[in-house]
C-alpha cells in the first residue's frame, strides 16, 4: 500500500518473524551467539528466554540458517498440552515414522532413530519454541528423553526458547534435575532507545530505503509507546507508515505518531507494561522538557 509511496520494495515492519531483517543489538548477538555456542559445544540443553516480541524466534530462524547439515534438526511450536502426548509431536518433528500404539513403542522408534543417526555421524537438535506453555510433566519427560546422551556421547541436543514464565517454571524444585542439564541459558532484553532508533532504521534500509524517515523525536516516541519490544516497534512503526501515507507525507515526525495514537488509545489492544522503565521515563523527560511534547 506504501511501499511506492516511500520508495521501499517491500514491507520494512512486517510481524512475521525474517531472519532477512534480524538487528543484532548487542543483546541479540550475544543471544545468537549463545545458541551457536550450544550447538557448536554440544550442550545438552540450552535455554533462551525473553518478553512476548524480544525477538526470539527470529533468532531461532537466523541460527537455522548457520547450523551444520550434520545436524538433523527437529522443531516444535505448538507446546499447549492439549495438543496430545509430548513424544508423538517430537517423533513428528523429527520426522520419525512409528507405527507403534503405545508409548513405550514410540519411544523405541525414537531411540532407534536417534542412535541410527549417531552412528551416521549425524547430531538430533530439537528446538521447541513458546516452552514456557510445557507443564512440569513434560519438562520432565523431556529431561528423560535425554537419558539417551550417555558420559561425552551427546545423541539429542535440546534447544527451549520461552517467556520469563519458563525461567520460574525451571526454578521448581521438582525439575532441579532438569535445571541441572542446561549447559547455555541466556536471557533476551528488549531494546534500548538507541538501538530502538537503530532498529528502525536498520529495517528501513533492508526494505531498500533511501533516507531515515522517521525523525529522532518520532523514533523516541516510538521506543516510549514499545518499551523497545521489537514486535510492538514494528507495529507502531508500520501504522505510522500508513498514517503518513494518508496524510501524504513522507517525513514521519512526532506529531504523526501522537496523532496515531490518539486514535489508537481509544481501542488500544497492548497495553504498556506496568513496571516502571526508567529508560522510558527518561526519553519522555527529555522530550518534555526540550521539546515541550508530551507522550499521550
Amino acid at each position: 500500500m506504501y511501499t511506492e509511496f516511500f520508495g521501499l520494495s517491500n514491507k520494512p515492519f512486517n510481524q512475521v518473524p525474517d531472519p532477512d531483517f534480524l538487528y543484532l543489538s548487542p543483546n541479540h548477538k550475544k543471544a545468537l551467539t549463545m545458541l551457536e555456542y550450544g550447538v557448536a559445544s554440544h550442550a545438552g540443553f540450552t535455554v533462551i528466554t525473553g518478553a512476548i516480541g524480544a525477538g526470539k524466534t527470529t533468532l531461532i530462524r537466523a541460527l537455522l540458517n548457520k547450523i551444520d547439515d550434520n545436524c538433523l534438526i527437529g522443531l516444535i511450536n505448538n507446546t499447549h498440552e492439549s495438543f496430545g502426548s509430548l513424544l508423538e509431536w517430537v517423533l513428528d518433528a523429527l520426522d520419525v515414522k512409528s507405527n507403534s500404539v503405545d508409548n513405550a513403542g514410540r519411544y523405541r522408534d525414537y531411540v532407534n532413530f536417534v542412535i541410527e543417526r549417531y552412528a551416521e555421524g549425524r547430531r538430533v537438535v530439537l528446538i521447541i519454541d513458546e516452552a514456557q506453555n510445557l507443564t512440569v510433566k513434560a519438562l520432565e519427560e523431556l529431561r528423560l528423553l535425554s537419558n539417551i546422551n550417555i558420559d561425552d556421547d551427546i545423541f539429542l541436543q535440546l534447544i527451549l526458547t520461552g517467556q520469563p514464565e519458563l525461567i520460574e517454571k525451571l526454578n521448581k524444585p521438582e525439575l532441579e534435575q532438569f535445571a541441572q542439564r542446561i549447559g547455555v541459558e541466556f536471557h533476551l532484553k528488549a531494546l534500548d532507545y538507541r538501538q530502538t532508533e537503530k532498529y528502525i532504521m536498520h529495517r528501513l534500509t533492508k526494505a531498500g530505503a533511501l533516507d531515515s524517515i522517521f525523525t529522532h523525536e518520532a523514533c523516541a516516541a516510538i521506543f516510549c509507546y514499545s518499551e523497545g519490544v521489537p514486535r510492538r516497534i514494528n507495529n507502531l512503526c508500520d501504522f505510522a507508515l500508513v498514517y503518513a501515507f494518508a496524510d501524504n507525507t513522507k517525513v514521519i515526525k512526532i506529531e504523526t505518531v501522537l496523532k496515531m495514537m490518539i486514535d489508537k488509545k481509544v481501542s488500544r489492544i497492548i497495553k504498556p507494561s506496568d513496571k516502571s522503565n526508567p529508560q522510558v521515563e527518561s526519553v519522555k523527560s527529555l522530550l518534555k522538557n526540550k521539546y515541550n511534547i508530551t507522550l499521550v
